[in-house]
This record gives C-alpha cells, structure tokens and sequence, in this order.
C-alpha cells in the first residue's frame, strides 16, 4: 500500500507543477496581450513591478531581482528614464549611491495593467464557488509561503 501512495504523490506533484506552470504561461501571455496597449516592453514591466512592490533600488539590486546584468538593466533603465516612468535619484545617506524611483507615470502603467489582469482573472473565478475560491486563496498563500521560507532555507547553504 505504502508504494502505491509514493506513485501517486509523485503522479501528482508531477500534474501540480505542470498545473502550476501552465498558469503561470496563461497569466503572463495574458499579461503580454494588455501590455500591449501601453508604451512598454515586457522587461520594463517587470522592473517597474519590482519597483512597485519593493521602492526605490541600485541598478545592481534590480539587476539581481530580474536575473540580468548590471549593463543590460542600465540599458533598460535609460529607455525608461527617457519615457519618463522612472528617474535616477541619490541616496539621501549615502551620495555615492544612485537609487531608481518609479514615477507617477510608471504606477499609473503598472495599476491599469496589474489592475486589467486582475479583471481577467475575476472573469475565470466567477465560474468558481466561494468556497473553491476561499480553499486556492488560502492553499496558495500557504505554497507561497513554504516556498519562501524553502528558499531562504536554500541560501542558508
């Protein structure tokens, strides 16, 4: 019997993570469709979300949020500077160090844009009960958190 629990679970992590996976291409193919309609490119979205949710940074903490180098977010941060969503500003402790802050024109972007996905996603969740809802809110937010403190398990290595 204990075997073929073992498959099981594993058949089914195996469909979770798939699950999981297609969602997340869903949501962003979804994301990319409305991102369309505005004056950004994918990347610039996703600086300006980290930005958003996380205040002023340095180049190079961005960098390491999106996983590029320091030269490619520098890049990303001119055009963006340059279209007025973001500005380079310095630290008020430390001069040496240039934070970049999200402008008013930036927030308004990444509110529609977070704001029509959110719609997108009402849209699917009407065919839910309240019920159904109420049990993926409170599963996610627990996945959610394992995972974060897994990772922070993980650096402690």
């Amino acid at each position: 019997m204990a075997e073929q629990k073992e498959v099981v679970e594993i058949e089914q992590v195996a469909h979770i993570e798939k699950s999981l996976r297609m969602i997340a291409d869903i949501v962003k193919q979804k994301g990319r469709e409305i991102l369309n309609e505005f004056p950004i490119t994918p990347p610039q979205f996703v600086a300006l979300q980290w930005l958003h949710e996380y205040g002023d940074m340095t180049i190079g903490e961005l960098s390491s949020k999106m996983y590029l180098a320091c030269s490619t977010t520098t890049d990303l941060i001119d055009r963006m500077e340059k279209n007025e969503l973001v500005e380079r500003v310095k630290d008020t402790n430390d001069r040496r160090v240039v934070r970049i802050h999200l402008l008013d024109k930036g927030t308004t972007i990444i509110r529609e844009v977070i704001h029509r996905r959110q719609g997108y996603l009402q849209g699917v969740l009407d065919n839910f009960s309240q019920e159904e809802v109420d049990f993926l809110e409170k599963s996610l937010k627990f996945l959610k958190e394992e995972m974060k403190r897994d990772a922070k398990t993980w650096k402690s290595f």
